[in-house]
């Protein structure tokens, strides 16, 4: 049940760092030193104070960053691969499996997978709804959509560390989700090729 606990958190905790790098770090930083989420021996240096200083100015700067219309853009070129980056991190900090070099090696693998893919397709989608935003609204709405996505890298990691299982439905939701739109899109592509065929065709 831990380990299952463990893997939830780390998740949630990739996925938030697709909104945000570096508070889903910060918040589990936090949440160390206050005794709420263990972190492995390995990845004590991240519940260190130089990493919360580190982590504190990092956050700001970021979310603040993303406030400026043509910035943004800009960092989401060097977002996407940190965000896979602090996913992973994230992920293998909270992982817990067993403390040989085979239980390790297994946390990397499964931090980079799960972790890794996490924070990736967030980010992705953060990626494209920006950019609808700025083509619908000439970038004035970026600012807002940036307030969101600040808000919902702090709201997901909260939740990651303080209701795990809540990250679980949240997946199962998203899983059920993403299989009914392919369904749909699947059933709207066969309903358009079948009305492109001729009548009497099959004859």
């Amino acid at each position: 049940m831990e380990m299952a606990l463990s893997v939830l958190i780390g998740v949630g905790l990739a996925a938030a760092c697709g909104f945000r790098v570096f508070v889903p770090l910060l918040v589990l930083c936090i949440a160390q030193k206050a005794g709420a989420v263990s972190i492995g021996s390995s990845m004590s240096w991240l519940s260190s104070d130089a990493a919360l200083v580190a982590l504190l100015v990092a956050s700001i700067l970021e979310i603040c960053a993303y406030w400026i219309p043509w910035l943004d853009h800009a960092l989401d070129v060097a977002a996407t691969p940190a965000a896979i980056i602090a996913g992973t991190i994230a992920a293998a900090s909270v992982f817990t499996f067993t403390n040989t070099a085979q239980g390790d090696m297994l946390r990397w693998a499964a931090a980079i997978i799960v972790g890794g893919g996490a924070a990736a397709a967030v980010q992705s989608s953060t990626v494209l709804l920006r950019g609808a935003s700025t083509l619908t609204t000439g970038g004035f709405g970026n600012p807002l959509f940036a307030t969101l996505e600040s808000g919902a890298a702090i709201g997901t990691s909260l939740i990651a560390i303080l209701l795990p299982l809540a990250v679980g439905l949240l997946l199962l939701l998203g899983l059920a989700a993403a299989l009914t739109f392919i369904a749909i899109r699947r059933h709207r592509r066969r309903a358009a090729q079948t009305a492109l065929v001729p009548v009497g065709a099959g004859g």
